[in-house]
């Protein structure tokens, strides 16, 4: 179950960076931000968009509904890592890829079931 947690936290910690580093604040500050305009454009999210500015943000201001933030928070993280630090191995870069792949087309249904429900 997912908490009122920051977001930028979150994502150095799956990034295995110490959250007290801020070293790399603002480059995963600009990728995360490019990440939610991607969400934006696929339905997801607010519909003014979303961004965040630091460690404050939490995924809760995001969205309430939580298992969407689960997928969300895994897209987020794999897409920037993909840029931020990708893996050396192209068989764990294809798998990756695959798994956004595939959370882009399931956060698009979801998005598209929830239009047509409103």
């Amino acid at each position: 179950m997912i908490d009122n947690d920051s977001i930028l936290i979150s994502i150095k910690k799956l990034l295995n960076i110490d959250p007290i580093d801020t070293a790399f604040d603002s480059d995963l500050v600009m990728l995360i931000n490019s990440e939610f305009m991607t969400l934006l454009q696929i339905g997801i999210g607010p519909e003014a968009g979303y961004s965040i500015s630091g460690p404050d943000d939490q995924w809760l201001d995001f969205s309430s509904n939580q298992r969407l933030i689960e997928a969300v928070r895994t897209f987020i993280y794999l897409r920037v890592r993909m840029i931020f630090d990708p893996p050396a191995s192209s068989v764990v870069a294809d798998a990756i890829n695959n798994r956004i792949a595939e959370l882009e087309w399931r956060l698009n249904h979801q998005a598209e079931g929830d239009a047509e429900t409103t």
